[in-house]
């Protein structure tokens, strides 16, 4: 299938910052293009790291309050965050203010990989860059939301076309596919429940689908057999190895 890759939703006129600007000179960017966060590059466009307002707000977090009784004197052994946390605060620079390593995205990788990155890191945009990781561009959730405003037409033609006819090598009038606000109705019947199985798989990677409706019966029971065994072959074979 042809998943959409990030490439093709990101944003590419990027604010970004170099590793020796000024810390004024990132509030001046983060302010004056009102994003809460920016990459930081070095002299090859690299991205070496990223900057989120937090990582400012770290300075102000630090200031002492005059009004604020003095604590008794404790010593206490900072952990490594309180440490990081305390470098950000005394911080001049890009290249020390900046998070590291950064969370990038390759161009070429799809929104749903990309999605992926977003939910185990917990942010809210990514960097993306080309195969030899210099920045073209940046994404953010809104962008990877763009995937699910898909028409409904276009992804049953995609799902008849890739998947019935190019992957499972089934007559298009074998199985009705309907969708509807995304979700894929998949009704009829097949030669193996093999097939079912991965035509319900495949379904649920297509860009847009919200999910599936399996409404399909099978006339051989073949989930006994092993995938080298002559009732299963090509795309077929791929594709069990992975359920």
């Amino acid at each position: 299938m042809k998943n959409d890759k990030v490439g093709s939703v990101m944003t590419t006129d990027v604010v970004r910052a170099p590793y020796g600007a000024p810390f004024k000179e990132v509030a001046r960017l983060l302010a004056g293009h009102r994003i809460s966060g920016l990459p930081v590059v070095d002299d090859d466009e690299k991205v070496i790291g990223v900057i989120s307002e937090s990582d400012l707000l770290a300075r102000q977090a630090q200031t002492p309050d005059p009004h604020e009784p003095k604590a008794r004197f404790r010593f206490v052994l900072p952990t490594r965050a309180a440490r990081r946390q305390a470098a950000k605060a005394r911080a001049r620079t890009a290249g020390q203010l900046m998070s590291v390593p950064p969370v990038i995205v390759y161009a070429e990788n799809t929104i749903a990989e990309a999605a992926r990155t977003m939910a185990q890191n917990r942010v809210e945009r990514l960097p993306v860059v080309d195969e030899e990781d210099r920045l073209v561009g940046i994404v953010s959730r809104r962008d990877l939301l763009q995937v699910f405003l898909r028409p409904d037409r276009e992804i049953r033609s995609e799902v008849i076309d890739e998947v019935l006819v190019r992957s499972l090598w089934l007559a298009p009038q074998t199985v009705a596919v309907s969708v509807h606000e995304g979700v894929i109705t998949l009704d009829g019947h097949v030669e193996r429940r093999s097939e079912a199985e991965i035509a319900v798989a495949m379904s649920r990677r297509i860009d847009g689908a919200v999910g599936v409706v399996d409404q399909l019966a099978y006339r051989f029971d073949d989930a006994h057999l092993r995938p080298g065994e002559p009732a299963v072959h090509g795309v077929t074979d791929d594709w069990l190895r992975k359920l």
